[in-house]
């Protein structure tokens, strides 16, 4: 039945960014399709963890920042030692800034650069041996229809080209590791409910705006991102590799 190709029982999958709201409603759908979860953020969140036990939901956490270098190896390493293999992996951790390019000292481009994109990079390069080993993987990245449009009005530069460059490797990776069953897709969320877009009070102008832009007239809520992330890692998505599917309520499509 077409229904079962959406379960992904006994599988593990890493979500990076658990403890946002993207990154745990995906954690979430994971899950509830029946996969055992390794978890990471910068800082766990006891009521987070509570919920997934409350689901009795099979799930580990290790606590870590993905802008160092050495973290990729610690959390495969980990991961390898909770279930021998690495099924999935769902890179969702970012940060948004809101500069204009003159305002961007090297510092601040560098951290945005740095969690945006080449931690997904490094954590790619460190799972990608592992999948080959196994025969098979699914790789899903979270970009942004940022790196599609220049959304506006708000200035955020480095966050749209740090985006573009998380889908040009998600497309390079899906074409160089096809022939090892290796299945590499993002996902582009419009505007979503999440403390991303939870602006402060100068800023909160912007919002009838990005309603406007957005044909469907509303933001976003983070199980509709997780329902487009289930069916990208799971065997109903068998014959997708190399796609950016935008999940923005028709921004992009104007």
């Amino acid at each position: 039945m077409i229904i079962d190709k959406f379960k992904i029982s006994k599988k593990t999958a890493i979500v990076t960014g658990a403890m946002g709201g993207n990154g745990f409603a995906i954690a979430n759908a994971l899950a509830e399709a029946g996969a055992k979860l390794i978890l990471t953020d910068i800082k766990e969140n006891k009521s987070m963890f509570d919920e997934l036990k409350s689901k009795n939901y099979s799930f580990s956490f290790i606590e870590g920042d993905i802008s160092k270098s050495d973290f990729p190896k610690e959390l495969i390493n980990f991961t390898l030692e909770k279930h021998n293999s690495i099924d999935i992996l769902v890179n969702c951790a970012g940060i948004a800034e809101n500069l204009t390019m003159e305002d961007y000292d090297d510092q601040s481009l560098k951290k945005m650069m740095d969690i945006n994109f080449t931690s997904v990079f490094r954590i790619c390069r460190q799972s990608i041996g592992q999948m080959k080993k196994q025969g098979d993987g699914v790789i899903l990245n979270i970009g942004s229809m940022s790196g599609i449009v220049s959304n506006f009005p708000q200035p955020q530069v480095a966050y749209n080209a740090s985006k573009a460059a998380v889908h040009m490797l998600t497309k390079s990776l899906a074409s160089d590791y096809a022939e090892h069953n290796i299945r590499v897709n993002a996902i582009a969320p419009g505007y979503i409910k999440t403390d991303m877009c939870d602006l402060p009070e100068e800023n909160k102008h912007w919002y009838p705006v990005w309603n406007q832009m957005t044909p469907m007239g509303r933001m976003g809520n983070p199980e509709e991102v997780a329902a487009a992330a289930l069916f990208l890692c799971s065997p109903a998505s068998s014959y997708v590799s190399g796609e950016v599917l935008v999940v923005d309520g028709g921004y992009t499509s104007r």
